[in-house]
């Protein structure tokens, strides 16, 4: 599979020395790396939204029904 965009990109690397290929080729795949990572991240957080909210929805409730302590850092 080849996109326009892609094959775009393979012709403007192949117009440059093969260093600074190799330069490009490994900018890219740490960019893509984090990029996985970030869309690996979005979706642990979506699928995990609803708990929160729920979460923070029932701490607000204790809070306010004064069944929550003030957290004692020194603890952790």
């Amino acid at each position: 599979m080849s996109s326009a965009a892609i094959s775009t990109v393979v012709r403007m690397m192949e117009s440059v020395p093969e260093p600074v290929q190799n330069r490009i080729a490994e900018h890219l795949r740490s960019y893509l790396e984090d990029l996985l990572d970030e869309m690996e991240w979005d979706s642990l957080v979506s699928h995990t939204q609803p708990r929160l909210l729920d979460a923070a929805r029932r701490a607000k409730e204790e809070i306010r029904a004064g069944h929550a302590n003030p957290m004692d850092y020194s603890k952790l």
